[in-house]
């Protein structure tokens, strides 16, 4: 007589499971979302380095307040007529 213990017959496992369940789609717009503010962030951060456009931009904006305001309501006004 053995003293092995006899061991439980084997129970089938698909390896391709997880390939089989798919996300919902709105973990999937989630992830999507995520995905595009993470490269929005990298962006932003990119253009914020010295002498780059968003801190030469904010540059001219703190040193000349008013000017930036004044250029900004033109620009509004100008793309707000072509619109029309």
């Amino acid at each position: 007589m053995s003293d092995d213990i006899p061991l439980s017959p084997p129970i089938y496992e698909d390896p391709d499971a997880a390939l089989y369940r798919r996300p919902s789609p709105a973990t999937e717009a989630i992830d999507v979302l995520k995905a595009a503010i993470e490269r929005l962030k990298a962006a932003i951060d990119a253009g914020r380095q010295p002498g780059m456009p968003l801190s030469v931009l904010s540059n001219v904006a703190r040193e000349a307040p008013l000017g930036s305001l004044a250029l900004a309501f033109l620009l509004g006004v100008a793309i707000g007529r072509r619109s029309r």
